[in-house]
């Protein structure tokens, strides 16, 4: 079962946290409008001193501008306090923190010149934090409700020994079959590999040359391919492909250390991954691939939130919803490497109420045919699925079916 509490207690420290960067970046903004505030006081003071008659006692220029500048940052501060109140109720909420890392473009101050470096830095956290939040089909957020309340599935219809559904539109959890108990991932670990990859990726054109040290990595593991040789030079594109759909361990090992430099390097941020998607209790994994190792392990609820995050990316959706690929053109294979999501392409003409968008298998003898789909029915509602320890792949692909005709709308 998930240890809630430990799960609450995380949250509330990434809301703590959120609420700290929104003060950090409102003192920024404060700043930067003291600054602007005193500059504007200061012109003001001087052009009414220079126009008033030269009788009397006078304030002068420097107290004038020095009784400016406390006026504007008063009035600045309360401005702070008056729509600070919203701001932290949402932060503490959790629903209207942006995500960390979107930058907006450099600040440019009304002379033309750039702002000081913490300024600049300050402004773009600001608009990367009142940007709207993006667009996405259902709930937001990766906490599934209604666990131990959700009814069991059919075990006439389903025989993997764990499966869940998760309805997306409202995170919560429709039926279910052991999806607290711990489970060996097999190769569904690959979708973590190629999100925590699409994450750090920049150029998918780029190129990487393939290792003998991954090429036998992945032989000696006796591992699926995407067939890739030694030495051959391929793009950054062709290993996230090549690490779905035919489950390749080359490619994936390939993505891995072009990301991290080395395999030990890309566990440590996928095991970061976990943490931030608040799993990091019940999920830890010491590979990319999805070999057997006892330390390697998680929860099907944990893996439902793996490919919920995944679907939410553009590209990890668009590598996950491809049936067939085509690799780039190289020496060893000029006319590239055709290779396909048979999960996909077997259950595409099968009845589910809708189609079945994302998907990817695994097996390993410990867990058994294992898979995580995304599908969209008919209605337009949105579901995650998935299961483990089925005795087949075809009846891997059957349960999911099954699921997915009794308990979606």
């Amino acid at each position: 079962m998930r240890d809630f509490e430990s799960e609450e207690r995380l949250r509330r420290e990434r809301k703590r946290a959120a609420y700290r960067r929104m003060r950090r970046q409102r003192e920024r903004r404060r700043r930067m409008m003291m600054f602007g505030g005193a500059a504007a006081v200061c012109l003001i003071v001087c052009g009414i001193w220079f126009l008033k008659p030269n009788s009397g006692e006078q304030d002068t220029p420097a107290q004038l501008s020095a009784q400016g500048a406390s006026e504007t940052e008063e009035a600045a501060e309360n401005a702070e306090v008056s729509g600070a109140t919203g701001q932290e109720d949402a932060a503490l909420s959790g629903t209207a923190v942006e995500p960390e890392g979107q930058e907006a473009p450099a600040g440019i101050s009304q002379d033309g010149e750039k702002e000081d470096q913490e300024d600049s830095a300050g402004q773009e956290d600001a608009d990367a934090q009142e940007e709207p939040a993006p667009d996405l089909p259902f709930a937001a957020g990766y906490t599934f409700t209604g666990t131990d309340s959700a009814g069991a599935v059919n075990g006439e219809t389903v025989t993997s020994s764990n499966a869940v559904l998760i309805d997306l539109d409202d995170n919560r959890v429709v039926v279910q079959r052991g999806a607290g108990e711990r489970i060996i991932p097999a190769s569904m670990t690959k979708i973590l590999t190629v999100l925590v990859a699409a994450e750090h990726v920049t150029d998918l054109d780029d190129t990487f040359t393939i290792t003998r040290e991954i090429t036998d990595y992945s032989y000696s593991n006796d591992c699926s391919s995407a067939g890739f040789g030694d030495g051959e030079t391929v793009t950054v594109r062709d290993l996230f492909y090549g690490t779905v759909l035919p489950s390749g361990a080359d490619a994936a090992a390939g993505l891995a250390c072009y990301v991290a430099g080395s395999l030990e390097g890309f566990v440590a941020l996928m095991n970061e991954k976990l943490e931030e998607l608040g799993i990091s209790d019940t999920a830890h994994f010491t590979n990319c691939v999805g070999l057997y190792d006892e330390n390697h392990y998680c929860t099907l609820y944990d893996m439902a939130v793996i490919l919920k995050a995944a679907v939410e990316n553009d590209l990890c959706r668009e590598v996950l919803s491809a049936h067939t690929y085509t690799t780039s053109s190289t020496e060893q294979h000029p006319e590239g490497i055709l290779i396909s999501n048979w999960f996909l392409r077997r259950i595409e003409d099968k009845e589910t109420n809708g189609e079945v968008v994302c998907a990817k298998t695994g097996y390993v003898a410990q867990s058994g045919s294992c898979a995580a789909s995304y599908e969209i029915t008919d209605s337009g509602k949105h579901y995650i699925c998935v299961t483990a320890d089925a005795h087949s792949s075809w009846r891997c692909i059957y349960d999911h079916v099954a699921i997915y005709e009794e308990y979606t709308e």
